[in-house]
């Protein structure tokens, strides 16, 4: 056996090596720390300039626009009213509490404004864009592939326009993105942690392998997916997705380390803590959110035990305040399937989720005409219309195809990992396809779109230096120039990001509602779904 050891900037690893069965070599991250923190700072001032410039524009006459118009009052109320929303418009709230506590942070900080109602989301939208260049940069070993992952995101219309409006969407990315990189720290620590158990020999001292230890990446994760329930309900999707792709993780490191019954092993070892990190500190965090309801006197169906709900009953051991909030999200539940096409309820903008990986049916969410002036001609329009870039977006479906080959034939976690996290954000809605849906849902996918396909990009770009080249007279591979397949990549690769930073100055008018001529709006409607 021969010891392979790996310096890092605050520890020393070890693993160990052998011909049969053999060892992962231990990476266990990047470690160009500082050069990885400078390349994401700098794209993180560049999503936050994006995302901050202008944040107050567009407005209905300094009021809120589409879906702002419940979010930002019921907001506003949490600030005023002791951190209780009501929605007299439906006769209850239709979503849980924490995206609407975000908004009142910055309705708490600037006010009943457009700032006020938008400033966490442009927040949410460039923390996003530093996630996401961060897991990529873990994933694929690389800042490069982490820049490619921050370039793309930032130019992207849909997250641009979700990060700039007073609504849940944005705030919904942000947490189950959150929580899938510490997913991703939390699989590079356990192979860390099984490499140290390989070293000192305890990994076959039982069929099921040693002992873990505490997993607080994994616990983190689950307060992340706790507060992605409360902010929609779809975050459900995400505990269920991401509890198997833990598991995944879990007998993937212990089959690589030669754990004589990984699968037993992981049922008894792993299964138990990830029920607990996953499924029930998300339901204990998912009932805190509602701490401010529990505490007041006029929360809706705050009484309702005694009232709606009578005071007797099996479940009558339960305090009535639990009960009370049973019977609240029922009424919920009840309100959202409702929601259907077969019970007349339609939209014009309304969308199907096979539209939305190619973003066939965008979102308008604001448009004026009559009195805008500031074009150069003499009728002008203003509109602000979610619509993912094309340039990344129209690529969906053959990048989808890559990772999925990637996944099945060359066994490549990374792809596997994206695709889940895209699976959770698509597949689940095709269950409910009679119900009303919008292309806004599809903020959830944008994180892992990106992240595929700057992983594409990573492979299109290759190695930086040939293969095969000879050995010098004492054992050292001799200087090589870049490898031609290499500069080949890089010039493609280059040419893209172009092409897509090209498309977002493009659509840039129809994302911000810069007063345009007619014929230019026209213009930027590619497709007649669009219109």
């Amino acid at each position: 056996m021969i010891p392979v050891t790996e310096t890092r900037a605050t520890r020393q690893v070890s693993a160990v090596v052998s011909p049969g069965p053999l060892r992962p070599t231990p990476d266990f991250g990047p470690l160009d720390t500082a050069r990885g923190w400078a390349v994401t700072g700098v794209l993180t001032l560049i999503a936050a300039i994006t995302r901050f410039t202008n944040l107050n524009y567009p407005t209905d006459a300094r009021t809120p626009v589409f879906d702002e118009k419940h979010y930002a009052p019921q907001a506003w109320q949490m600030v005023t009213g002791g951190g209780v929303e009501d929605n007299p418009a439906y006769g209850l709230v239709v979503h849980p509490p924490v995206g609407k506590q975000f908004i009142a942070i910055s309705e708490a900080l600037f006010g009943y404004n457009a700032w006020g109602w938008r400033g966490t989301a442009a927040l949410a939208g460039t923390i996003l864009v530093l996630l996401v260049i961060r897991i990529v940069r873990r994933m694929s070993r690389s800042t490069l592939i982490g820049a490619f992952a921050g370039i793309l995101l930032i130019a992207d219309g849909l997250t641009f326009v979700s990060s700039r409006i007073g609504m849940l969407d944005i705030f919904m990315s942000l947490l189950v993105t959150a929580a899938f990189g510490c997913l991703i720290v939390d699989r590079d620590e356990v192979r860390e942690r099984m490499a140290r158990a390989d070293l000192s020999g305890r990994v076959g001292l039982t069929d099921f392998g040693p002992r873990l230890g505490v997993r607080w990446w994994r616990f983190g994760a689950g307060v992340l997916l706790g507060l992605a329930c409360g902010t929609k309900w779809s975050g459900v999707y995400y505990i269920m997705f991401f509890g198997l792709l833990c598991v995944a993780f879990d007998v993937s490191a212990r089959r690589a380390y030669g754990v004589r019954k990984p699968w037993l092993g992981t049922l008894v070892r792993d299964v138990g803590p990830a029920l607990y990190a996953l499924v029930a500190i998300p339901l204990v965090v998912y009932l805190a959110s509602y701490s401010g309801w529990f505490a007041s006197e006029t929360g809706v169906y705050r009484y309702a035990v005694g009232d709606q709900v009578g005071a007797g009953g099996a479940f009558a051991f339960l305090p009535d305040a639990l009960r009370s909030l049973w019977y609240y999200q029922g009424e919920t539940l009840q309100f959202h399937s409702s929601l259907t096409n077969s019970a007349g309820n339609h939209h014009p903008w309304e969308s199907k989720p096979w539209t939305w990986p190619m973003g066939l049916r965008p979102m308008l969410y604001y448009y004026a005409d009559g009195t805008v002036t500031g074009c150069g001609e003499s009728q002008c329009v203003k509109a602000m219309m979610a619509v993912g870039t094309p340039a990344l977006w129209w690529l969906a479906l053959p990048a989808l195809g890559w990772m999925v080959w990637r996944s099945v034939v060359r066994r490549d976690w990374r792809y596997a990992a994206v695709l889940v996290g895209y699976g959770a954000g698509l597949l689940p809605w095709f269950l409910t396809l009679d119900r009303q849906m919008y292309y806004f849902y599809a903020v959830v996918l944008a994180p892992f779109l990106v992240m595929g396909v700057a992983l594409i990009l990573g492979d299109i770009l290759g190695s930086a230096r040939p293969t095969g080249i000879p050995r010098g007279p004492n054992g050292t591979y001799l200087p090589a120039p870049v490898h031609e397949r290499y500069a080949l990549g890089l010039l493609i690769v280059s040419i893209y990001l172009g092409l897509v930073i090209a498309n977002f100055v493009w659509l840039w008018p129809i994302l911000t509602a810069q007063p345009i001529s007619p014929a230019n709006w026209q213009d930027h409607l590619w497709l007649p779904s669009w219109r």
